[in-house]
């Protein structure tokens, strides 16, 4: 019998981390990675994770995504105990959960704009109709509405992080996992995405961004630094940050007024 992940409406915390610890071993070495690592990420938080090269960054990437296992500790993602699940009921679970934004925007080349937004619909067997209102939706709320029809290879790079920030909201994710998503990005581009992340957060949805950029992090609400593998600092909300904003839901992917 598979374990229900079905989402609960009364668990106010999206990521609920306590005493997270990975090993990597090998027959010559032993790594710790994360060394007891305890962390809560509110529902409608928008949290910079920071830390040196080496520092464990990957690995709570990794591990928050559902991509890696942890060896002690326990982790709640939006009310689930993620610990005992399958591998194909965390992927159920990433699935329906995890928007991911890539720092290589991760487009398949051949696909349009609009078929790379419905590729992780696809997945959810999400019903046609719901199918063409979110990706429309998603779309027009990354200022992409015009540019479905183009392939990824006809855009600029920040038209293309657009576009897979749209694909990770069209499935109604419980939280964005952002990995360096501005990395391969000019100024311009930049500054474009982190105010869509900005305007996208402030709608209500949930974001995790992993960057090495201190100007990127000052924008979020808290900013958490791993060093050595441990927490070394998880910050202070900014004030005025919406802590227990609403998730985004299907119609609030429509602007105000649309």
């Amino acid at each position: 019998m598979e374990v229900d992940i079905s989402p609960s409406s009364a668990k106010r915390n999206v990521l609920n981390m306590r005493g997270i610890s990975k090993v990597y071993r090998t027959d010559m070495l032993e790594t710790h990675a994360l060394r007891n690592v305890s962390l809560t990420v509110g529902v409608g938080e928008f949290v910079a994770v920071m830390g040196p090269s080496g520092s464990g960054k990957s690995t709570f990437l990794n591990i928050t995504g559902l991509l890696d296992t942890f060896d002690t500790g326990t982790y709640e993602l939006d009310g689930t105990d993620v610990r005992g699940l399958s591998d194909r009921e965390r992927a159920r679970l990433r699935n329906e959960r995890i928007g991911f934004v890539f720092q290589n925007f991760n487009l398949i080349a051949d696909l349009n704009i609009r078929d790379n937004v419905e590729v992780p619909l696809r997945y959810r067997r999400m019903p046609a109709a719901q199918r063409r209102e979110n990706i429309d939706a998603a779309l027009d709320l990354v200022g992409l509405g015009a540019r479905g029809r183009h392939l990824p290879g006809q855009l600029s790079g920040g038209q293309q992080q657009r576009a897979a920030i749209a694909r990770a909201l069209a499935a109604e994710p419980s939280f964005l996992l952002a990995d360096e998503p501005t990395g391969n990005l000019d100024s311009t581009a930049v500054r474009q995405i982190m105010d869509l992340f900005e305007k996208v957060n402030a709608m209500g949805t949930t974001i995790v961004m992993v960057t090495h950029d201190p100007n990127l992090a000052r924008r979020a609400h808290r900013q958490v630094h791993i060093v050595d593998g441990q927490l070394a600092d998880q910050g202070l909300a900014r004030e005025g940050s919406p802590a227990a904003a609403p998730n985004l839901s299907r119609l609030a992917l429509h602007e105000p007024g649309h």
